[in-house]
């Protein structure tokens, strides 16, 4: 484990994310992928380019499935480079969860940790994959959670209102 972590801060770059933009969010993919109630799931996601604390950057986004499913989420992410291209940007957040027709998660408050990889083009754009975690944290006495594998296209903000 000690190995992955110096092989991990070995290629880190932070230079290659000075400059980031803020993006438009749009994602796909397929909701609880490990259970028995999956669905379509379909993201648009704000994601800041300003760094709190000169790392974390702030998000906002909508959730829906074609099981009437709907989440309004916000929180904080990292986007870790390695090299020029790679990005490793794991995050968390919390909101507001109806379940619809689709999977009762126990509680209206749910929380989103997640883990992405994407790769980084020319313009700055980028795609990548996610597999998510959506939970309660025990606040319902039901708390099933899900998880939620998603394929991302990040467009950045100026490219929309240019």
């Amino acid at each position: 484990m000690l190995a992955a972590a110096v092989l991990a801060v070995s290629f880190y770059s932070p230079a290659a994310f000075a400059d980031d933009p803020d993006f438009l969010v749009i994602g796909g993919g397929w909701y609880d992928f490990n259970d028995d109630r999956d669905a379509f799931d379909f993201r648009a996601e704000y994601r800041s380019g300003y760094k709190l604390f000169g790392i974390a950057k702030p998000w906002v986004g909508i959730e829906a499935t074609t099981d009437q499913a709907a989440y309004a989420v916000g929180g904080v992410l990292v986007d870790l480079y390695f090299g020029r291209r790679w990005v490793f940007t794991p995050s968390f957040g919390a909101g507001a969860y109806a379940d619809g027709s689709g999977k009762d998660l126990g509680h209206m408050i749910e929380f989103r940790s997640q883990l992405e990889m994407g790769y980084r083009f020319d313009d700055r754009s980028r795609v990548s994959l996610a597999v998510s975690h959506i939970s309660n944290a025990s606040l319902g006495d039901n708390n099933p959670g899900t998880e939620i594998a998603t394929f991302y296209y990040h467009i950045p903000f100026s490219d929309i209102i240019d």
